[in-house]
């Protein structure tokens, strides 16, 4: 079904739920998350592969209780500095971490789509992570012996993912650089998809993935979704806005400041489109 993207996030996303929002260098959801701080959602386990600045703010906005990652950092800017006060001084509320490595994430979210246990991989090999987080075992092969590195499924309650087009029947389509978008979809009890727009038929795009309705429990039309971020044959990643947020980030009164005007302000006029595109 195509719902405004409020309507989306209020009726999938509840308090204490296990949130994946994923997407590799472009189609990161942002503007989902900054929906998700809106409504005032509490004591989520955020699950992302690199959490970027869209879980830097909704850490910053007291929505997060865990973070289940692989790389924390600002790209191409360094730190994230919400992700460092809460995990430092608490603030605005403690957040427990669990890390992993790429690979590792990856391969949990397999696991998930697969509906198996866990996964194995060769990995974490000469690396402080197995000490540090109880979710990376070791496990010998039962018919070489070889010892191998064990990592349980990833099964989030619900997955938050954006896309290029999907059709008036709830199919969705993406393309260009993709990440684990399909797995976390297949992995997740329920999904949400943000697109850029919904056309009468899905064209082929070379390198495209589908992502059926019947595993889509919602989409929601959000031009500009994915910004700063890129998606890939609408709008380029604004480079600019990534600096910026090094400079938001680090001050907590700067950052409050942030929250009231772009987040708690006027609501975005796209969110009319998505109203006009559900009727």
């Amino acid at each position: 079904m195509i719902v405004p993207l409020d309507e989306g996030v209020r009726e999938l996303v509840h308090d204490g739920d296990t949130v994946a929002l994923e997407g590799f260098t472009h189609l990161i959801p942002v503007e989902a998350g900054h929906e998700i701080i809106r409504q005032g959602i509490r004591d989520l386990t955020l699950v992302r592969m690199t959490p970027d600045v869209v879980y830097d703010r909704m850490i910053g906005a007291g929505c997060a209780r865990k973070l289940v990652f692989s790389w924390g950092g600002n790209p191409g800017v360094g730190s994230l500095h919400r992700f460092r006060d809460a995990v430092g001084n608490g603030w605005p509320a403690p957040l427990e971490i669990e890390e992993h490595s790429h690979a590792g994430m990856a391969n949990r979210y397999v696991a998930g789509a697969s509906g198996l246990p866990f996964a194995v991989l060769r990995g974490y090999t000469g690396t402080d992570l197995a000490g540090r987080t109880p979710t990376i075992k070791t496990i010998s092969c039962p018919f070489t012996g070889e010892e191998l590195t064990a990592v349980p499924a990833l099964n989030p309650d619900v997955a938050i993912v954006h896309a290029q087009r999907a059709d008036r029947a709830g199919n969705v389509q993406m393309w260009g650089i993709t990440g684990v978008q399909k797995e976390a979809v297949l992995a997740s009890s329920r999904a949400l998809v943000t697109v850029e727009e919904v056309v009468d038929e899905l064209e082929p795009v070379p390198g495209q993935v589908l992502l059926p309705s019947r595993v889509v429990t919602a989409v929601s039309v959000v031009p500009g979704g994915a910004r700063p971020s890129y998606t890939h044959g609408y709008y380029v990643r604004d480079n600019d806005a990534y600096q910026a947020w090094d400079a938001i980030s680090r001050d907590r009164e700067r950052f409050a400041e942030w929250l009231r005007t772009e987040i708690h302000g006027p609501a975005p006029a796209r969110e009319g489109t998505a109203a006009k595109e559900s009727a």
